[in-house]
């Protein structure tokens, strides 16, 4: 099915599509809370009961939803007001609700945090929040936590909330005895080796680089029955007007997208608007493949070139049909590590350097710290590609920017440099906001930047 437009045109008549399915939106204080895998194992705990289970994730997130669709089995999308659209977020639930008997949707750092926040997106669709709160260290304060989340917006519904990390069933006990009149104790998960993953400096591992990530999920599952989590949650009527098609404005247009270790950050329905327009499109990998397949258009995400440079730069074919398909002029679009993988030279954590693409002069550096973190959109005549940076590297070259990226605020951000055919910024774009612009880049047609009028936040 196509998937919608940001802010599609429905027909007078259209009938609106309903569904009534338990759902519920996982979130937490703040981060580091468990709030993901406590996630990850719910759908995992259901998907083993014989229950077809559908995860979405607010906001932007790559690494999150590598896991979440393992645990499911199912495709797991991006939901966010301003990013994806308020109608697109109604229509996603609604569309997976028609069959799934569950659905999850994790939210991203506190439920109040951000702007819109995971609890600016449960209202909007009617779902209740169900708060997954760190017990460690703590006793009846657990219940203080949660009556201050339950009240701080009398609009969100709070009738669960979930003790993560407990010492002792006592403590367990300690802390629904602690809850206000209102607000039950859906279960409390123990310490346990099985509820955690692998981080590095972006977030999660990445779910392929887990070879035994099917039996942590299945471990995991297995500590959230033992702790009582097996039961629905309460079942919510959700209802929107299915999207228009959007045009097929890449129709036979060929498209080859890298997808391996090294660069791996893909939306879903980046993806499937690149096919709902009419594209063809094939995957390469990077790092072990000796030739593109055949193409008009190159496609290399973000990812993880710091942690391959070596892998990368020793694959002399792969680099040398990579700088054919720039010197022919050939559209190109370069995100973030692809950015990266475009420059004269990587230089890793470790300060080693790695000799890569060549095509934009210059060094791309690895930070110790968070370079730019945000919410962000690339303002055109063509549309309003709307997106995110998350980044720890700085680039450095003479190349000077075409237009820059807006953040949500106003101000200006990520440069995004365009010549022959090739787009590249550390700007991340969710492709189905502004298909017509996403369309033009893929084609080789020029981006007209808008430099002169503030952005439509709305």
């Amino acid at each position: 099915m196509a998937p919608p437009l940001r802010t599609p045109i429905f027909p007078d008549k259209v009938a609106l599509m309903k569904a009534t399915v338990p759902a519920a939106m996982i979130t937490a204080p703040g981060s580091g809370q468990g709030k993901s895998m406590v996630t990850a194992a719910l759908a995992r705990l259901h998907r083993n009961a014989g229950r077809k289970v559908r995860v979405f994730k607010h906001g932007p997130d790559y690494l999150d939803p590598m896991v979440l669709e393992v645990a499911s089995g199912q495709p797991v999308y991006q939901l966010h007001p301003w990013m994806t659209g308020e109608d697109e977020c109604r229509w996603r639930l609604v569309e997976a609700a028609q069959d799934a008997d569950l659905i999850l949707v994790e939210g991203s750092m506190g439920l109040f945090d951000g702007d819109p926040s995971s609890a600016d997106l449960a209202k909007l669709m009617g779902i209740p929040a169900l708060p997954v709160i760190d017990a460690r260290g703590m006793a009846q304060t657990f219940g203080a936590v949660a009556l201050g989340l339950s009240k701080f917006d009398s609009a969100l519904p709070i009738y669960q909330v979930i003790a993560n990390r407990i010492g002792s069933p006592r403590h367990g006990a300690m802390l629904r005895e602690s809850l206000p009149e209102g607000i039950s104790l859906l279960g409390a998960i123990p310490r346990n080796e099985a509820m955690s993953l692998p981080n590095r400096h972006l977030g999660l591992v990445q779910a392929g680089e887990l070879g035994d990530l099917e039996q942590r999920l299945d471990s995991a599952a297995g500590v959230l029955a033992e702790a009582g989590l097996d039961g629905l949650p309460l079942p919510v009527t959700l209802e929107a007007a299915p999207p228009e098609s959007p045009p097929p404005l890449l129709e036979g247009v060929r498209i080859a997208i890298a997808r391996d270790a090294a660069l791996s950050f893909i939306y879903r329905a980046n993806l499937d608007l690149l096919q709902a327009m009419g594209a063809k499109l094939s995957f390469f990998s990077p790092l072990t493949d000796s030739a593109l397949p055949d193409a008009d258009a190159l496609w290399l995400p973000g990812g993880y070139p710091e942690l391959h440079g070596a892998t990368l730069a020793g694959n002399r074919p792969m680099l040398e049909a990579i700088r054919n398909h720039y010197s022919a002029g050939k559209p190109m679009l370069a995100e973030c590590g692809g950015l990266m993988t475009c420059v004269d030279e990587l230089a890793d954590h470790d300060g080693e350097i790695h000799n890569l693409l060549g095509i934009i002069p210059g060094r791309a550096s690895m930070a110790g710290r968070l370079q730019a973190l945000g919410l962000q959109s690339l303002n055109a005549e063509q549309g309003q590609l709307r997106g995110h940076t998350y980044h720890h590297s700085r680039l450095e070259t003479d190349w000077h920017p075409l237009a820059r990226t807006r953040k949500v605020a106003g101000a200006e951000a990520e440069p995004v440099y365009c010549r022959n055919g090739l787009v590249a910024s550390y700007f991340h774009g969710y492709f189905p906001s502004a298909p017509e612009l996403v369309a033009e880049i893929f084609r080789g047609q020029a981006i007209r930047p808008l430099t002169d009028k503030e952005p439509d936040h709305a």
